[in-house]
């Protein structure tokens, strides 16, 4: 395998990595950290960029995120693993890049008659889903398609934007604001969250498996050394665009203000720069990105309920998941957004510790007791955590170190790992007894 073809293959990843969040998160990142944007985001880096690319590589090299999660148990694999392709496909990640897509691409250009309507959002949906439905039938076509079309469209439409501010200044770094200015890097760590990446990363690896195979890639060893080589230098593209755009925002600031949110930012940025027309280049950014993440979920989940399923073919998950993604699309982005915060609240520190614990997996000899006690005192944290955020509080949670930072589950997992240690190691050696016993 060439290094054009590996190229060809890390656009592809980058493409579908970089989607709605990642266009609006690092934007409101630079603007509200300000002369801490540096520090910041080296901490949004480690989470948006080097965790999606560890995923990529513990999954690739334990054969899957099912068989990785069965370290835990088989039952928490199959539990873990649907609701990982749930989330970040058809309930929550699809349609969140659809109706962002929409607000951003089309909403601005609608006419007053339209204000409150919710047909062109599903006129839109129709045809944006239409499309991902006809990408998704061909997925060997994929690095193609991504690789050599819309992905160098997209890098080269969001590096004009960068460059252009250079030549037109568009103001100064300002202080940072609220916890920007207490812990810049823990924010812009947690901030990385937002993307969703390092959850999407853990299913991807099916898609960058069969590009990969369609090569010529079949051997099991080069099949793992490519797709981490792959994953590196999709994570190097994606820290250079995550800069650019964090720049864009942070010195947006002194001359419109704090924004809601990331969108708002770019779009008053495009505005400036390049005036109305710039609004329909926002609009082709937009549509771009989200449509590629898009295809990319749709791709990988439906391969996978297609594995799990069998009996069902790929072609009838394509249409299920395209629907249903179409009709949670409809309910808007607000609402989208603000279901999605508890649930990756809950799924994502349970997904990192999965892992860490793979890639310290040599340390305790693959105890899989360590796995085990680990992730129940992680989960515990977490969804309860996450239904704090539904309105149900528990507020003994408050009393967790690092709860506040929104890190509370980490010495929970810690003690857990050591206790799992503990508990595995004198288990064998009570099993080796017992046999040494017997066999006399």
């Amino acid at each position: 395998m060439d290094s054009r073809k590996l190229l060809l293959v890390s656009l592809m990843i980058f493409s579908m990595f970089f989607g709605a969040g990642n266009l609006i998160v690092p934007p409101l990142l630079g603007q509200l950290s300000g002369t801490n944007m540096l520090v910041s985001m080296v901490g949004f880096l480690i989470s948006a960029v080097g965790l999606p690319i560890l995923a990529i590589a513990v999954v690739a090299k334990a054969g899957g995120l099912h068989i990785l999660a069965s370290r835990v148990h088989p039952r928490f694999a199959f539990a873990f693993t649907v609701l990982i392709y749930l989330s970040i496909g058809p309930f929550l990640g699809i349609p969140r890049a659809a109706s962002l897509a929409f607000e951003i691409g089309v909403s601005p250009f609608l006419p007053n008659t339209f204000s409150g309507s919710s047909l062109p959002l599903f006129i839109y949906t129709l045809v944006y889903f239409a499309i991902a439905y006809w990408l998704c039938m061909t997925p060997s076509k994929l690095v193609d398609r991504f690789g050599k079309v819309l992905t160098p469209a997209l890098l080269v439409l969001i590096t004009s934007i960068y460059v252009f501010s250079l030549f037109k200044p568009i103001g100064e770094f300002a202080a940072p604001i609220g916890d920007y200015a207490q812990f810049p890097l823990l924010k812009g760590f947690l901030d990385g969250y937002l993307t969703m990446d390092a959850i999407a990363a853990l299913n991807f690896g099916i898609v960058i498996s069969i590009a990969l195979k369609e090569m010529g890639v079949t051997e099991e060893r080069k099949l793992v050394s490519k797709t981490i080589k792959a994953g590196a230098i999709a994570g190097l593209l994606l820290a250079i665009v995550y800069g650019m755009l964090a720049y864009l925002g942070a010195v947006s600031q002194t001359r419109f203000g704090v924004t809601e949110n990331g969108a708002q930012v770019l779009t008053n940025v495009v505005f400036y720069l390049f005036g109305r027309k710039g609004a329909v280049l926002l609009g082709v950014i937009f549509s771009l990105a989200c449509l590629t993440t898009s295809v990319g979920l749709l791709t990988s989940c439906s391969q996978y309920f297609t594995k799990l399923m069998p009996k069902v073919s790929y072609k009838t998950f394509i249409t299920i998941l395209s629907v249903s993604s179409m009709i949670f699309a409809n309910v808007g982005l607000t609402q989208i957004l603000k279901f999605s915060v508890p649930v990756l609240t809950a799924i994502y520190p349970m997904a990192i510790v999965l892992m860490v614990l793979a890639l310290l997996n040599n340390v305790f000899k693959g105890n899989s007791y360590v796995y085990l006690f680990t992730m129940i005192c992680t989960s515990f944290v977490s969804i309860l955590e996450a239904l704090g955020k539904f309105g149900l509080k528990v507020n003994f949670l408050n009393s967790l170190p690092l709860y506040s930072e929104g890190l509370g589950w980490v010495i929970p997992a810690t003690v857990g790992a050591i206790a799992g240690f503990i508990y595995g190691n004198l288990r064998n050696k009570g099993l080796e007894q017992k046999y040494i016993v017997e066999t006399k």
